[in-house]
């Protein structure tokens, strides 16, 4: 066993660790910041695995970004923990299958392929570009994923938007309809004012002394 494997099964059990104490912390703060131990430990097992771009932008993004606005957030809510703890018990069991079956998914995938492909980790020369090469898998091979990921997720901002402002009594939309049936006299009123000459005495008091 040499140094990258110990490396390997470090951050791995670091990994794992985290991850549970994410779902079973009682303070929110506490789970937040575990979650970042994980994303920071996950950036590891990818600089072994030599994708330095993708580690660095699940620190930069995921911690740097993301997991700091989840932390204010958590820090600024008023979160009544024992509300947040209710039905714990109750929903353990259908949690707990449901994370069975996931782990069959994955050592199932996961097994199949290192069958197939083989456990040995590819070596690359010292001008290898993860982030060159992951630009190209992502515009050639995995271009169509790639863009049906990116219409979901705007789909999704759509949606969280639509419903965020659907039922608030101040918020104002816009009737595209109405918009185009609209004619010049139900917005502009033409009013005729006659023209009134002043004299030379008003001219003269009205002026500034």
């Amino acid at each position: 066993m040499n140094f990258e494997t110990i490396l390997f099964y470090l951050f791995a059990a670091v990994v794992v660790f985290a991850a549970l104490r994410v779902i079973t912390a009682r303070n929110p703060l506490h789970a937040v910041l575990f979650l970042v131990l994980a994303f920071v430990s996950s950036a590891g097992i990818w600089l072994l695995l030599e994708a330095e771009f993708l580690a660095i932008t699940l620190v930069l993004v995921y911690v740097g970004a993301v997991m700091v606005l989840f932390l204010f957030v958590v820090m600024m809510l008023d979160i009544n923990l024992e509300q947040l703890r209710k039905g714990f018990w109750q929903w353990l069991p259908a949690g707990a299958l449901l994370a069975t079956l996931i782990v069959v998914q994955m050592v199932w995938v996961l097994g199949d392929k290192a069958s197939s492909a083989g456990m040995t980790a590819v070596r690359h020369a010292a001008d290898y570009s993860n982030t060159k090469e992951l630009g190209r898998l992502i515009y050639t091979d995995y271009v169509y994923p790639f863009e049906l990921a990116a219409v979901l997720l705007l789909v999704a901002m759509v949606a969280a938007i639509a419903l965020t402002f659907r039922r608030r009594r101040d918020s104002k939309s816009q009737q595209i309809s109405r918009q185009v049936q609209v004619k010049r006299a139900d917005r502009v009123r033409l009013v005729s004012m006659p023209a009134v000459k002043r004299s030379a005495d008003d001219a003269s008091a009205r002026a500034p002394k």
